[in-house]
């Protein structure tokens, strides 16, 4: 057969985690350990800043608020009528 004795005789996967966020990493694509734990190091570092992005997008949201879109009957209109009282329409 296609590799004979030697097939599946070599583990080469490489895992990681990230302790601190938690986020684990398998790679075993490559054939050597070393190549293997430098593209885990990089799909490491890449969820990593997935995370980030989300972080901080979650922390803008919560520091805008809520968003009102700007069309027709959303606004807030204001009257000043004649003995210059100021009417609100919400």
């Amino acid at each position: 057969g296609s590799g004979g004795q030697n097939v599946n005789k070599v583990e080469t996967a490489v895992r990681m985690k990230h302790v601190p966020t938690g986020i684990a990493v398998r790679c075993d694509e490559e054939r050597t350990q070393g190549a293997n734990k430098t593209a885990a190091v990089k799909r490491l570092k890449a969820k990593l800043i997935i995370e980030a992005d989300a972080q901080r997008a979650k922390s803008f949201a919560d520091i805008k608020g809520d968003v009102v879109k700007a069309e027709w009957g959303q606004q807030i209109r204001n009257y000043v009528m004649h003995p210059y009282r100021l009417l609100k329409d919400v």
